[in-house]
């Protein structure tokens, strides 16, 4: 299912003047995606704000989505949430929808449940909905980790199929060492893009390719090639790029960057405000691109 899906996009969910989801704006983000490299998608994850999104909303969305993409990338939809059975019920309405590979289960949060019951909220879901799932292990998000060991028992489960791991370089190695073979290993750091892919994890599902598409695709392409050094170029040139994305609460710094490129992306959605005129200052002088900006319209193609 991910075989070649290295980079994935964790994509933005584009709002209109009335707050209402753009599909043509969604639709010429996916293509310009796709045109520069990117091999799959998250839709409705954290960056995709899937917390302000109604029921409908969201079976919408995955539905038109998919239709976007036809099969060119596998598509991952975000399901999850600390209600077990209501989770379960969502993810089977999920796997109905054509197009759709996979569904994205954050570990509980607010609830704090142990590794037991981690296990337990997984494998029900599992039981229920019958459909393939990646296991969303984001702690500072969520307020508890999933231990290594949790993540390989689950991995035993056929409908468990992959994990978007939000934590250290060494839970990837052991993960990678440990893991299945067919279990698909990625990281959700932008930072750790490349030294996830060189130790043997599938890839990065990202946020910074919004902006750093074609560059992350250079980079991974230089690895694939053997030209390490100039991988590791990319790598250095990214990274503090990367941590300026989130200088503030997320989508709002990517959304800021893409409505400067002219996409129609909108607002986020409260809780979640765009940023000032003096944030976004800031932010553009730590992506070195105040004097791009100062010239007029901010190009399409930024790169490091």
């Amino acid at each position: 299912m991910f075989e070649n899906a290295d980079l994935m996009t964790a994509i933005i969910t584009p709002f209109d003047d009335q707050g209402a989801i753009d599909y043509e704006a969604l639709a010429e983000i996916t293509e310009m995606l796709l045109a520069k490299g990117n091999r799959g998608f998250v839709i409705g994850g954290t960056t995709g704000e899937t917390p302000t999104l109604t029921h409908a909303e969201k079976i919408e969305l995955y539905t038109k989505f998919a239709e976007m993409v036809a099969g060119r990338a596998p598509v991952i939809a975000g399901a999850g949430s600390n209600n077990t059975l209501e989770t379960a019920e969502f993810t089977k309405e999920v796997a109905q929808i054509p197009g759709v590979d996979a569904a994205l289960i954050v570990v509980p949060y607010y609830n704090k449940p142990n590794q037991r019951g981690m296990i337990a909220h997984y494998e029900a879901i599992a039981e229920m909905a019958k459909f393939p799932l990646v296991i969303y292990n984001i702690p500072g998000r969520t307020g508890v980790t999933m231990n290594n060991d949790t993540v390989l028992k689950l991995a035993e489960n056929p409908y468990i199929v992959g994990v978007k791991q939000c934590t250290s370089i060494e839970d990837l190695e052991f993960l990678v060492d440990h893991a299945p073979a067919d279990f698909a290993i990625y990281s959700g750091e932008d930072a750790q893009a490349l030294s996830a892919k060189v130790m043997g994890a599938r890839g990065i599902i990202s946020v910074a390719s919004h902006i750093y598409c074609q560059d992350m695709r250079n980079m991974y392409d230089a690895l694939n090639e053997g030209n390490y050094q100039q991988a590791g170029q990319y790598q250095r040139a990214l990274t503090p790029k990367m941590a300026a994305l989130f200088m503030y609460p997320s989508p709002s710094p990517v959304k800021a960057i893409m409505t400067l490129q002219g996409y129609q992306v909108g607002n986020p959605r409260l809780p979640i405000l765009p940023l000032t005129a003096g944030e976004t200052q800031n932010l553009l002088e730590h992506l070195g691109l105040n004097e791009a900006v100062s010239q007029g319209h901010l190009s399409r193609e930024v790169t490091v």
